[in-house]
């Protein structure tokens, strides 16, 4: 299993725990839109199915490297196709690939 600390990870567990659910989803957004060829005034909904919107199964692997790859985690492919929208891959990478930067800090 690929764990490693990365720029993006650094950046968001130096974020107030409150910022980083909204900071993953404008990475993750950001990486959608271009796997999608999407325009920054182009609509992309949380609750979009990725393969309707166009992406292929290349793009998708594609796309679960550039992720890999800046958050320093192993990402199963099984992952993009089975929480097909934003909404429920964000659920999973906060509860799952990234737990480790949502739990509350021991007090």
């Amino acid at each position: 299993m690929m764990t490693h600390r990365t720029e993006t990870t650094g950046a968001l567990g130096r974020l107030p725990l409150s910022e980083r659910r909204e900071a993953l989803l404008d990475i993750l957004t950001a990486e959608f839109r271009t796997s999608l060829l999407m325009g920054d005034n182009e609509d992309l909904p949380l609750d979009g199915n990725f393969f309707d919107l166009g992406l292929t199964s290349l793009r998708a692997t594609e796309l679960k490297e550039r992720l890999e790859f800046l958050l320093g985690r192993e990402i199963s492919a099984n992952v993009l196709f089975n929480t097909p929208n934003l909404a429920r891959l964000l659920e999973h990478m906060v509860t799952d690939v990234l737990a480790d930067l949502f739990d509350e800090p021991a007090r």
